[in-house]
């Protein structure tokens, strides 16, 4: 069996759609999944072993210059990767026509289908003429989580039960640093997401007193200038990191031993990393795309913003209800 994912974007949804890999391998243990993902995030799922071949695409390059003799040209490499291989199914894991369209490009082995979300669900992505783009409209609750809602997608255009399992991501640990590292994962591209940066600072003069270090990375001079000055302002055992792309940042998180964030998709990659993690929420959307599960995992916030104190006191639960196996 060959399979065809298409999740293109952003950072947060691609990663909370990785646990269905294990899901489908579980179930069909020979089968070959092929993956269709933004160029920013390409490099980040070839790090998930079971994904037999990556197909990049740059929809939101090609946005800019739509009649460009190199926009044609990649746009044609891109279609003619679609069309080499025929897979018995095509899922549409994110539901909005761009994504639906590129499901269509696929090459459908005799007896094959495209499949994607039937209606929408609160506070997902779904447009709704993607039900007539696509072969089979896959029908899903009102409200459900994230995670839920792609695994659920998966096992009912496949034909099985979701497993009963918390998800499985395909990414490991190395042997923690030490002293401990945390990552202070405060950038985000939505300004009403952000924490002030009084609370990092108290966040992370609280974890250096405890002896954690405290690492902050960053993807913008905007981001740069403040990882700086929270460093800055926290003291000894705070870092600002240098500018880096995702798979380099997943490496330096594969050594840490727990992360802090704001809702965002480095936050995500912390979850799927079983970090302890603890993600802040300005906005009541924790039951959609928070942690869930796991007692060392746990978001705060919701109708607003939680203070400092507050996120403290969830990082020393978490810290403390971390698997034994990190304790030793």
């Amino acid at each position: 069996m060959r399979l065809l994912v298409v999740k293109l974007s952003s950072l947060g949804d691609v990663v909370q759609t990785l646990p269905v890999l294990h899901d489908i391998h579980a179930q069909f243990p020979q089968a070959k999944v092929d993956w269709v993902v933004e160029e920013a995030f390409a490099e980040l799922v070839r790090q998930a072993p079971s994904v037999e071949r990556v197909i990049p695409v740059a929809q939101r390059r090609w946005r800019r210059a739509p009649l460009a003799r190199s926009t044609r040209g990649e746009r044609n490499a891109a279609h003619a990767e679609l069309r080499r291989e025929a897979y018995d199914a095509v899922i549409d894991f994110q539901g909005l026509v761009k994504s639906a369209v590129v499901a269509r490009q696929a090459r459908l082995a005799p007896g094959g289908f495209t499949a994607t979300y039937g209606n929408r669900s609160e506070l997902c992505g779904y447009e709704w003429p993607v039900r007539y783009l696509l072969q089979r409209k896959v029908a899903m609750p009102l409200r459900i989580h994230a995670v839920a809602r792609a695994r659920l997608l998966a096992a009912r255009a496949l034909g099985y039960a979701v497993p009963e399992e918390a998800p499985v991501y395909p990414w490991t640990l190395d042997v923690p640093a030490s002293p401990p590292r945390v990552l202070l994962a405060h950038g985000t591209t939505r300004t009403d997401n952000e924490w002030p940066a009084a609370d990092w600072i108290a966040l992370g003069r609280a974890l250096t007193a405890q002896g954690f270090v405290v690492l902050l990375p960053q993807a913008s001079a905007a981001e740069s200038e403040f990882a700086v000055r929270v460093a800055g302002e926290i003291g000894a055992g705070a870092h600002a990191l240098p500018r880096m792309g995702l798979p380099a940042l997943l490496a330096v998180m594969r050594g840490c031993s727990g992360l802090v964030g704001v809702d965002s998709g480095v936050a995500h990659m912390g979850v799927a990393l079983d970090l302890p993690v603890v993600e802040i929420f300005s906005q009541p959307r924790a039951w959609r795309a928070g942690p869930v599960g796991r007692p060392h995992q746990r978001s705060v916030g919701g109708e607003g913003a939680p203070g400092a104190a507050e996120v403290i006191a969830a990082w020393n639960g978490c810290w403390e209800a971390r698997p034994v196996a990190d304790v030793a």
